[in-house]
């Protein structure tokens, strides 16, 4: 695994990202659970969300790359908690790894760079919710001192069915 690694580059997402990043996301709005979207978006409808993740601040995305073809494999971000002030320290954070690109460590690849960002920032907690079942978003979140706080029972509604939500914390 450590060989097919090397050639994965994390930096900043950037605007001319867009596109990838929206089609990344669309998989799993109509493929999964994983996230309660129920449509796909367009790259401008999901402008305003790239644009919502500054280079610096504590709300970021980073992306993973192949370092020679620059296809994107996968994001993170860290995004607000609540929109109420008194969540400004609090963070939601989530992770996407392209179809195919699966079990190369994209996803640890991502969080070492995020939380690296985030020990820089203003930041006490990280929050992530895992709809369930998900074994490798539990494992990866666990592996990352992420701890498990509860369970919000059939909270969401997507291809005809409900889904629990599992959610966990990590002190930053």
């Amino acid at each position: 695994m450590s060989a097919e690694r090397t050639d994965v580059q994390v930096r900043p997402g950037v605007e001319a990202d867009l596109e990838a990043l929206t089609d990344l996301y669309n998989h799993y709005v109509r493929e999964t659970s994983i996230t309660f979207d129920t449509a796909i978006f367009t790259p401008q409808e999901r402008r305003p969300w790239l644009l919502s993740h500054p280079e610096d601040g504590p709300h970021l995305l980073k992306v993973a790359v192949d370092a020679d073809s620059q296809e994107i494999l996968g994001y993170a971000t860290s995004s607000p908690y609540r929109p109420k002030p008194a969540y400004s320290t609090s963070v939601e954070v989530t992770v996407y790894v392209a179809p195919g690109a699966g079990r190369r460590g994209i996803g640890t690849l991502l969080y070492e760079a995020l939380f690296k960002a985030l020990a820089n920032e203003d930041v006490h907690r990280a929050y992530a919710g895992i709809a369930q079942p998900n074994e490798a978003s539990t494992r990866l979140h666990e592996r990352f001192g992420f701890r498990y706080v509860g369970t919000y029972r059939e909270v969401g509604r997507k291809f005809g069915r409900y889904w629990d939500v599992a959610w966990y914390e990590k002190d930053l």
